[in-house]
């Protein structure tokens, strides 16, 4: 039976055990499908990131939820390039990584922040009743209204589209009580991978908003640190012309309802770019079985 290594790496954090645990397995190249979703399945984080050569950019990842394969994964991103430059497999400066959404820019610095530059960003505000969306995140509509008559709710992408839905007060998002099954088909209605509430009241003095990613259709009911959703919102910022001025980085709150607080940097200028750290929480190797993409199953 094949082996090997694998890590789980906290993107968006400084210390173990909190941000968000990416699957990282550096040396993907012969996995089939079926086997990479059998470890992901294995490590059951929101995302493990599989990397692999690229004939077009310095590096291929693939990344898979529990239950699916995933276009693209900001902390999963910023996990294995945290790792390889950890290892010393690559160095600081600029790389470009393959995904399913296209080649894209990453960064690293020499402390070992790690800055992934996202897709081309689109906005559109979307009419949804504020009785339905209440009832989804489990929110009271007023808490959703009030609000919304400045920041309308909105499917905003940087590469993976999700639901933006602006909260007037740290309580009521804290306090949300998600029904998923309505929240997945809210999100499969848009075309999107799942809702990310926000309000500007927040818990650090330096955090620009707090945030709760919900995208059960992926198989991630909670994400404690999502950093294309995170970037979805910066764009989405800029759009509504949240401040008189977009601030040059913004620092987004996530995780800290899950037990997992983790800080994600956001640039989001011409190009929107979504920066943080990643600390190996786990390293091993675990057994992989044999491939099953060649099986036919006969009812």
């Amino acid at each position: 039976m094949q082996t090997r290594r694998t890590l789980l790496v906290d993107a968006f954090a400084d210390e173990p055990l909190s941000g968000n645990a990416a699957g990282v397995v550096p040396e993907g190249s012969d996995l089939t499908e079926s086997q990479m979703r059998a470890v992901a399945r294995e490590l059951a984080v929101s995302e493990t990131a599989f990397v692999l050569p690229s004939g077009t950019a310095d590096r291929r990842l693939r990344y898979f939820s529990p239950t699916q394969e995933v276009d693209l994964c900001g902390h999963a991103t910023i996990a294995a390039h945290a790792h390889l430059f950890e290892e010393g497999a690559i160095d600081a400066g600029d790389h470009t990584v393959e995904t399913n959404v296209g080649a894209l820019d990453v960064e690293v610095e020499s402390d070992g922040t790690v800055w992934m530059t996202q897709n081309a960003a689109r906005v559109e505000p979307v009419d949804v009743e504020y009785e339905r969306l209440g009832a989804a995140l489990g929110i009271d509509p007023e808490a959703l209204r009030d609000i919304g008559q400045d920041a309308p709710v909105a499917v905003a992408s940087t590469g993976l589209p999700f639901l933006v839905v602006p909260v007037n007060f740290l309580e009521h998002l804290g306090n949300a009580d998600p029904d998923f099954a309505a929240v997945e088909e809210l999100a499969a209605e848009y075309d999107a991978a799942g809702v990310y509430a926000f309000t500007f009241d927040v818990l650090d003095g330096d955090a620009t908003l707090h945030a709760r990613a919900f995208a059960p259709g992926i198989g991630v009911p909670e994400d404690p640190a999502t950093g294309t959703a995170a970037g979805a919102c910066g764009a989405y910022l800029r759009q509504a012309n949240a401040f008189d001025e977009t601030p040059e980085e913004m620092v987004f709150e996530q995780g800290h309802f899950v037990d997992r607080p983790g800080r994600i940097r956001v640039r989001a200028g011409e190009r929107v770019r979504v920066g943080g750290r990643g600390v190996t929480a786990l390293d091993g190797t675990l057994a992989v079985p044999p491939s099953d993409d060649d099986d036919i199953v006969v009812a």
